[in-house]
């Protein structure tokens, strides 16, 4: 079957020898750079021709494995009603982050961040009897996030290409099942795609659920945070990361109030007291929904206010201001412990165990307390692991030692349950003629954020080298000028077109060789064939773009290659 040859001399493309001036990431600068993508706003962005190339190799390679499971693709709308959303929670619980609009009437609607509300509904409309299921469903579709700081190019964008998909079972072993084939696709997906990837524990968020896991591309640009135990198959994202809590032993003296003026913080408190910051008890006040609430950690640790907040969701979780100590005498800024707190309620990282003894403010102004054990002389409402997790942390499955790394979520899945099929009550008749409440599976992957952690992981110092599964083409022929070297280059672009090769061939005119290289190499096509200074005698060099070898071959045998 016949392939495109495009020639360059009429491709949209135009390569710039600089960086954007904004770019950050490698993804960003060479995706604009090679032609790929081009800045319309802040976090929205154009595909140009090679770019579209790209993103439709992607989606097809999702689709093929999508379809491959027996699921079916559909297309639901991005303009979504407010009334689905306010069912569940999400049209509150999202936040800022949620596109909202009103139409003509005054109607309140929002841009689809995700479907679930909506693929509800539809297999609600369409299902009604166990017979009807399992079945899965999958859309390739645009999504919205108002984003704070979209950044980094297409990688944290507003608007976004997503392929979501949603299982529908009656029983939690048929929703297991349906969560094990998707999550086996997904390896099949990113290994076919050339991701480098890591499978991690991870939390379900506004998303909701159970049983979740994302599958996160390493990458000094990526926004996660993972750990990984290179001592066993442990791997999770931070925010995932649980500790168990061990009780300590041994006995402590009586609680002493020590003089420590103007120490207000951990380090001038240690430094003060001439001891690890590690000995001490750091105690974060918090509002959650309003209402006052400690939390206490190792004075050598930080708290996750974004693993606080999903611990505690869909309450607000908001710092506390000098405004929240008016009329609190029992909270000293500065100076709180956990001894004496009134009406407060005390969370804590499982380090903070039954037993173990403290240094902490003494609710009084320039005093903390010594021998501050918890169980005895204050008590713990609830064990959080709120902690920001460091490096060398203890693997919670082994023991040994953590690493942290950095990585770009491409992909997550979610045992859902019953969350959405509850708020609309979709039941299907069963076996025994009775209503069987569905359970349901969500599924994504960021098809758009696949390709900048594919320009990620995939680049060297002249450009991007992308995997053949992917590339805009199989083949980038270069005529390097001359009018015999162009007309070698047309000839056999057209008989690798012929024979199924994609092909992009260079025949720009009054363009240099040095500048065609340049772009060639930017590019990133998986082989670079130039009909150069042997043009005459039939011969063409065939150059591999990431291994950078090279042969020299005559037009026939660089055919047979490329087809083979």
């Amino acid at each position: 079957m016949a392939a495109q040859v495009q020639r360059m001399s009429r491709l949209m493309v135009k390569t710039l020898r600089d960086d954007p001036a904004d770019a950050e990431t490698l993804s960003h600068k060479l995706l604009v750079r090679a032609g790929y993508v081009r800045r319309n706003a802040a976090g929205i962005w154009s595909w140009l021709p090679l770019g579209m190339r790209v993103l439709e190799n992607v989606a097809r390679v999702v689709r093929e494995e999508m379809d491959a499971i027996g699921a079916q693709e559909v297309l639901l709308p991005a303009l979504l009603p407010k009334e689905p959303y306010e069912a569940t929670g999400r049209w509150d619980e999202y936040g800022a982050e949620l596109f909202r609009l009103k139409d003509r009437k005054g109607a309140d609607y929002l841009l689809g961040p995700t479907h679930e509300e909506i693929f509800t509904l539809l297999v609600k409309d369409q299902c009604t009897s166990y017979k009807d299921l399992p079945v899965i469903l999958y859309q390739i579709q645009t999504k919205y996030r108002d984003e704070a700081r979209p950044r980094s190019g297409i990688l944290r964008g507003r608007e976004f290409q997503m392929k979501d998909s949603y299982s529908f079972d009656t029983t939690d072993e048929g929703l297991a099942e349906s969560y094990r084939l998707h999550r086996e696709a997904y390896i099949k997906i990113f290994r076919r795609l050339g991701l480098e990837h890591r499978i991690v524990s991870a939390v379900s968020g506004a998303m909701g659920g159970s049983a979740s896991e994302e599958f996160l591309a390493p990458a000094p640009a990526g926004e996660d945070t993972f750990v990984h135990c290179p001592s066993c198959h442990y791997a999770a994202n931070t925010e995932a990361v649980t500790f168990a809590v061990a009780p300590a032993s041994g006995e402590h003296g009586p609680v002493e109030e020590l003089d420590t003026p103007d120490t207000p913080t951990i380090e001038t408190l240690a430094e003060h007291l001439g001891v690890p910051a590690s000995a001490t008890l750091k105690n974060l006040l918090v509002k959650v929904d309003g209402e006052i609430v400690a939390v206490g950690v190792p004075g050598d640790r930080e708290v996750d206010l974004g693993k606080l907040t999903d611990h505690l969701a869909p309450a607000a979780v908001e710092l506390v201001t000098a405004e929240d100590f008016v009329g609190r005498p029992d909270l000293v800024r500065g100076y709180v412990g956990p001894q004496g707190l009134e009406k407060v309620r005390y969370l804590a990282d499982p380090r903070v165990a039954p037993g173990t003894a403290w240094i902490t403010g003494a609710n009084k102004q320039d005093k903390h307390a010594r021998n501050v054990v918890a169980g005895r002389d204050f008590e713990v409402d609830e064990y959080l692991d709120v902690v920001v997790v460091q490096d060398e942390d203890p693997c919670p499955a082994c023991g040994a030692g953590l690493k942290l790394d950095r990585a770009i979520e491409i992909g997550h899945i979610f045992q859902l349950g019953r969350k959405y099929t509850d708020a609309f009550q979709l039941d299907v008749l069963g076996q025994n003629g009775k209503p069987v409440r569905v359970t349901m599976g969500s599924y994504g992957i960021g098809v758009s954020r696949a390709v900048a952690a594919l320009a990620e992981q995939h680049a060297d110092e002249q450009g991007l080298c992308w995997p053949a599964e992917i590339a805009p083409a199989d083949v980038h022929v270069v005529a390097a000028g001359k009018a015999l070297q162009t007309e070698l280059a047309l000839d056999v672009a057209e008989k690798l077109g012929a024979a199924g090769v994609r092909v992009l061939v260079d025949d720009r005119a009054g363009v240099s060789p040095g500048v065609k290289f340049t772009d060639a190499e930017l590019i990133g096509v998986p082989k670079i064939l130039v009909a150069g200074r042997r043009s005459s005698e039939g011969v063409l060099e065939l150059k591999d773009r990431r291994t950078g070898e090279r042969e020299e071959l005559t037009a026939e045998e660089a055919i047979a290659r490329l087809t083979a």
